[in-house]
């Protein structure tokens, strides 16, 4: 006769240790340990609402608490296995007549599944993600409730770039779980992942400049077109408190560029300007939410000095982006001949005569890696297609894998030159990324560039086509001098990549 079984509700007790604790067998004191330690709040903050993100402490006493219905101004809401908690509130309504934020009564986790379940995609990403997608909640509620008689929004007003600017604070210093989630092998932070926020972040700022307070008319839907270059100033740390702000800066007819800003202060810090890390500029278009054709948006009235100098940065960027494209048009002249011919030349010799080939060299195709998967629901944004920060964060982590096995020791991420976004990636399709060291910068031999390219293929194997979804282009380096190989084409098609690379990197 077998035994009863026995409970197994010990092994499931959460237990955390800080770096410092050691066990002492002789110490009675060290067979206890210590008591996790969270932090109260992060604090997610604009000029016309704040949305907060606290630990909570004793998960299951909550659940047990939990009653009433929220109230439609604050609201409270649990998810997760963390105890995670989100309170918004409107940003349309007045904060002078808002109850306080402790005033909302809590309720349980699963009144989540009151609403629709498209609603809630950022919970299978950060919580970064998870809270900004709840901010726009309310836009998209009325969204999957507005009917076909609902027409788009018909007169259009400015705002002032402070309108739609949004701060998150990451408290890395005494939060450890989060620090948990954006920690690498290293110890430093995972740069996909900071990636995949800052896109996060961007859409929140876009929907907020976006947002009529007419509850009639229909929101828009905003993707991301491109990502214009990130230049990572100093290393980002995984234990020091993180900012991450950003604001509209330059609005066409359409679009929108939104520009953020990450900073870390430290102890050497003392100008503001050194604690800025990195500097994100995001372009996003608008579509009707019915026709999917391309929708006017608010444009935009610059009130600072600052303001007026970022618009008229942005408009010169999108005026740079156009005569480039006008320019890809042009035929090719002699000048482009020799330098593609230049190119070739080694690769040439490696073709036909490899025996003869330089030895600290290695063509492109030698250098490949790739990925594939089928793309999840988990994955989603809230319009139900992949999120855009998602593919980003593959992308980052595969020309990291890419650049890691090319020069046999850890790459460090200098820049991210340039993300297109070509075609929407759709739950269910067959993803494939192909990576490459297109080309490397040896002038500086203690400092070697190596550039990476990584291309995703939408694939559609019952109809046998393929076709190119996004574009990204990363810059990473190694450390103490290092030597690295030269990379060179092997064939025209390559060359002119390489070439058209080259010539964006300059501009």
């Amino acid at each position: 006769m077998k035994s009863p079984r026995k409970p197994v509700s010990h092994l499931f007790k959460p237990t955390t240790f800080s770096r410092n604790h050691v066990r002492n067998p002789e110490s009675p004191q060290s067979q206890t340990p210590p008591e996790p330690h969270f932090s109260p709040t992060k604090v997610l903050s604009s000029s016309s609402c704040s949305y907060i993100i606290s630990i909570n402490e004793s998960l299951c006493s909550k659940f047990l608490a939990c009653s009433g219905k929220p109230k439609p101004i604050s609201k409270t809401l649990h998810f997760g296995q963390m105890g995670q908690i989100f309170t918004q509130r409107s940003p349309y309504s007045s904060l002078t007549s808002d109850p306080p934020l402790h005033s909302s009564p809590p309720i349980d986790a699963s009144s989540s599944i009151r609403k629709p379940l498209s609603l809630w995609p950022g919970m299978y990403h950060s919580p970064v993600t998870n809270a900004l997608w709840e901010a726009r909640s309310s836009i998209f509620e009325r969204l999957s409730n507005c009917t076909e008689s609902v027409s788009p929004q018909s007169e259009l007003i400015s705002k002032s770039p402070s309108m739609s600017r949004t701060s998150i604070l990451y408290k890395f210093s005494d939060d450890y779980i989060l620090r948990e989630q954006y920690r690498n092998p290293w110890n430093e932070i995972r740069f996909g992942k900071l990636l995949e926020d800052l896109d996060a972040l961007a859409g929140t700022i876009s929907f907020k400049h976006c947002s009529s307070e007419d509850s009639s008319t229909r929101p828009l839907i905003l993707v991301t077109a491109s990502v214009d270059r990130m230049v990572l100033r100093k290393p980002i740390w995984v234990d020091t408190d993180l900012t991450i702000s950003g604001a509209v800066t330059w609005v066409g007819r359409s679009s929108m560029d939104i520009q953020l800003e990450v900073t870390q202060c430290s102890e050497e810090t003392s100008d503001p300007s050194d604690a800025v890390a990195l500097t994100a500029n995001f372009t996003f278009v608008a579509r009707d939410s019915k026709t999917g054709k391309s929708a006017l948006i608010n444009q935009i009235t610059p009130e600072t000095e600052k303001e007026k100098l970022l618009w008229k940065e942005a408009d010169e960027r999108n005026k740079l982006r156009k005569k480039k494209k006008g320019e890809q048009k042009k035929e090719i002249n002699d000048d482009y001949k020799s330098r593609l011919n230049e190119l070739l030349s080694e690769g040439r010799v490696f073709c036909d005569m490899p025996a003869l080939a330089d030895r600290d060299s290695i063509l492109i195709k030698d250098t490949c890696l790739q990925n594939s998967w089928m793309c999840q629901p988990q994955q989603r944004n809230i319009h139900g297609r992949i999120f855009g920060g998602f593919l980003m964060r593959r992308a980052c982590e595969l020309a990291f894998a890419t650049a890691y096995s090319f020069a046999g020791s850890k790459p460090y991420f200098v820049e991210v030159d340039h993300v297109d976004f070509f075609k929407p990636v759709d739950v269910g399709n067959f993803l494939r990324f192909n990576s490459c060291v297109l080309y490397t910068e040896l002038e500086n031999p203690e400092r070697p560039m190596i550039n990476v390219e990584v291309v995703a293929h939408v694939m559609r194997p019952e109809l046998r086509s393929s076709e190119v979804s996004n574009k990204f282009y990363f810059t990473l380096t190694v450390k103490n001098g290092q030597k690295i190989r030269n990379v060179v084409p092997a064939t025209e098609e390559e060359g002119r990549r390489v070439i058209e690379r080259m010539d964006a990197e300059r501009l």
